[in-house]
């Protein structure tokens, strides 16, 4: 089951289809396997169509908006329950890129660390989006962010200072957070990531390279 999920501001977004095509495609993955959040975009599709019915008569103060979220949040709370598995659907991503994450031109970046560009898929847009494998049991540098950086789990999983990720679990980090990330379990982690700007290496030796990272 997954536990980490985009919120309520992201999933309108998506669901308005206000989100670059990156974004939509991170959230995209996450709602493939995720009931719990394909439940909230329903909910927010038919509330905008209700709202589109009204218009103008209708308008919608911050604090009811914020009101309706938090009512989308508590319908649609987490349970223990066992998830029922979505009807088989193209994965988006073997799509986009034509062939299975195994047989990807990887190239090493640091350590334990490859990565794969895939940025120049997404003409016309301004965000760095590229695959990164962390080797089984290996660590990645440490680092914060210059930018915002959206992330899905799409194998294997990770840990940090903020929890572990499984396999499509979805997490957003900015210029205050600074992790380590250790990939835990018996495969090798890849997510996607969207970056509006490079990371920042914080490691003692590993900042040297800063000026060399895109």
């Amino acid at each position: 089951m997954t536990r980490h999920h985009p919120d309520s501001v992201s999933l309108m977004e998506y669901a308005a289809g206000n989100l670059s095509e990156p974004h939509a495609l991170c959230i995209k993955l996450h709602l493939d396997k995720c009931p719990l959040c394909r439940s909230r975009v329903d909910t927010l599709n038919s509330l905008g169509a209700v709202m589109m019915e009204q218009q103008p008569k209708v308008s919608m103060s911050n604090d009811m908006f914020d009101s309706i979220l938090s009512k989308i949040d508590d319908e649609t709370a987490i349970t223990d329950e066992p998830e029922i598995a979505p009807a088989p659907r193209v994965n988006p991503l073997q799509k986009l890129l034509g062939e299975n994450l195994a047989s990807l031109p990887w190239k090493r970046q640091l350590g334990d660390v490859s990565v794969l560009d895939i940025t120049d898929r997404f003409p016309g847009q301004k965000e760095q989006v590229v695959l990164q494998k962390l080797a089984a049991g290996g660590k990645a540098p440490a680092h914060t962010h210059r930018g915002e950086e959206t992330t899905i789990v799409l194998q294997g999983a990770f840990a940090d200072q903020k929890g572990v990720f499984n396999q499509w679990d979805f997490v957003v980090l900015t210029d205050k957070d600074e992790h380590k990330p250790v990939a835990v379990g018996c495969e090798d982690c890849i997510t996607l990531s969207v970056l509006s700007a490079p990371v920042k290496l914080t490691g003692t030796f590993t900042r040297m390279l800063n000026p060399f990272i895109r």
